[in-house]
């Protein structure tokens, strides 16, 4: 299988799984090769802000307009389809920016000091 005759140097692998660990902790400092940094965390941040509104507001007023025209209620559905959007924007920015928009079952864990104290046979053990 393997024609090597030598098995790997220790001093080897040593050097390369420091290099590995110190290459992970610069990218978790938030440091990229690109020099972006946390501002184009924030450039991501306001783009989707803007997007979920302007994106809600579009289906609104669409979905109102394409009603007046099929029922004949021209300015009316409209109108109200244009606050249902409004409404739907913001709330999808208010989720956004309180970190609300984690899928069901993959929320993060919770921490020691948000567990309650409990009686009982199952005392201690850790619910999920």
């Amino acid at each position: 299988m393997n024609d090597r005759s030598d098995p790997p140097n220790l001093a080897d692998l040593d050097a390369r799984l420091r290099a590995l660990r110190q290459a992970d902790s610069q990218a978790s400092d938030g440091a990229s090769p690109g020099g972006g940094g946390a501002s184009m965390g924030g450039l991501g941040v306001a783009m989707r802000i803007g997007v979920e509104l302007v994106s809600a507001l579009g289906v609104g007023v669409g979905l109102g307009y394409l009603l007046d025209r099929w029922l004949g209620t021209k300015p009316w559905l409209m109108l109200v389809f244009f606050f249902l959007g409004a409404a739907a924007g913001v709330l999808n920015v208010w989720r956004a920016v309180n970190r609300q928009d984690v899928t069901v079952g993959f929320k993060p864990p919770a921490r020691e000091t948000d567990i309650p104290n409990e009686q009982g046979p199952d005392a201690g053990k850790r619910r999920r």
